[in-house]
């Protein structure tokens, strides 16, 4: 057992974290306030090999493995949730090409990913009656000669206004036959047909771009399908089991944010002519918030050291995930009440970090859905 990083893993996380306290962290609060799309950050991050952590080099990526992807999202969510999560959303499409798309598609999409052509990539799989149960999405492709036509709705789509690439998930079949005739396909920004819902006025991630999707009528040729015909929801789930390893990181950077601004706090607040870190009160919170911040970081490496080898992972990424974010949301809540008063007005930033840990028990499958699928590899 080696729990020391390698030099490759330690150059992505000095690179990043210098990034991030340099350019990323001093502009949080404004790109939270104004809802402003990090173009420039993002920018930045793809000339530092993180749009593509884990994509081979031939395809413009750093190929520097899950591990250091993990390492990076912590870093990146430490200084902004928002670019975060749509750092991870762009790495996670660019892997799902990278590992079903044909060389055509690969070639295509994965350079303009990782280098930041485009700004980003979206993921389009939830609908706004199909959540949790993908079998039960009403978005439809239908064939039309050599090609396809597709029709239907899309919800809660990432960076669904900045995107170069959609990948999509559609019903191939009839609607009984549930997650077995799903497919996959590529469909590109302004595709005639395709249309952008608003923006959504979110509670937190307010600087990552969250719309609707609406596909009427949309003509894709055969070379749009990622994959096999009716094998798109094993692609979902195999997306979705990497994707939770990114969310998990996510919950921890968002923490590991919070209790530093606690700790910094507690050693300069002074109540009853002590600093109110000299209370055992507020020692207690700080100890453990540290603990479960370790424990869900081991918990992160060890499903991204098991991807990252070719190991079985579903179970360990869905524990770091479910782990990681609710440990997330307990200690960003003890954070804030060690700040009192002073953690609810947004001149502190722990109150933004309150909000953007929210949906981390939410997104990428929610902690009951992370609880069914430890639960059934448990039974197995």
């Amino acid at each position: 057992m080696d729990f020391e990083l390698t030099e490759t893993q330690l150059l992505i996380q000095k690179t990043t974290r210098d990034f991030v306290e340099r350019s990323l962290r001093p502009v949080a609060s404004e790109l939270d306030r104004t809802e402003r799309f990090p173009k420039e950050q993002l920018a930045a991050l793809a000339d530092l090999g993180l749009m593509g952590v884990n994509i081979p080099q031939a395809l413009g990526g750093a190929e520097s493995g899950v591990v250091s992807y993990a390492l990076a999202m912590m870093e990146v969510a430490r200084g902004c949730a928002s670019t975060a999560v749509t750092m991870a959303v762009t790495n996670m499409v660019g892997e799902v090409i990278t590992t079903f798309g044909s060389e055509e598609q690969k070639t295509k999409y994965v350079p303009r990913l990782t280098s930041g052509e485009y700004a980003a990539g979206s993921f389009a799989l939830s609908e706004p009656e199909a959540g949790s149960d993908p079998g039960s999405m009403r978005t439809v492709a239908r064939r039309d000669g050599d090609g396809w036509i597709l029709d239907g709705q899309k919800q809660w789509i990432t960076s669904g206004s900045h995107a170069g690439v959609f990948v999509v998930w559609a019903r191939t079949g009839d609607q009984s036959s549930g997650t077995k005739a799903i497919t996959c396909f590529l469909v590109e920004q302004g595709a005639p047909g395709l249309r952008i819902g608003k923006h959504e006025d979110k509670m937190g991630l307010r600087a990552s771009n969250t719309v609707s999707l609406s596909f009427e009528g949309v003509r894709l040729p055969a070379s749009a399908m990622l994959g096999s015909e009716n094998g798109g929801f094993r692609i979902a789930m195999m997306a979705l089991d990497g994707g939770r390893i990114g969310i998990a990181s996510q919950s921890i950077g968002i923490a590991t944010a919070a209790l530093e601004e606690a700790v910094a706090y507690a050693k300069d607040r002074k109540q009853f002519n002590r600093s109110i870190g000299d209370y055992q009160g507020i020692q207690w919170m700080l100890a453990d918030s540290k603990t479960e911040l370790d424990a869900a970081r081991v918990l992160a490496l060890q499903a991204a050291w098991m991807k990252e080898n070719k190991k079985p992972f579903s179970k360990q990424a869905a524990m770091a995930k479910l782990y990681a974010s609710e440990a997330c949301g307990r200690i960003v809540d003890r954070c804030l009440q060690v700040h009192g008063g002073y953690g609810y007005v947004k001149e502190f930033p722990i109150e933004r970090h309150y909000r953007d840990a929210r949906v981390t028990r939410i997104y990428e499958g929610t902690s009951e859905i992370q609880r069914v699928v430890i639960a059934r590899s448990v039974l197995a």
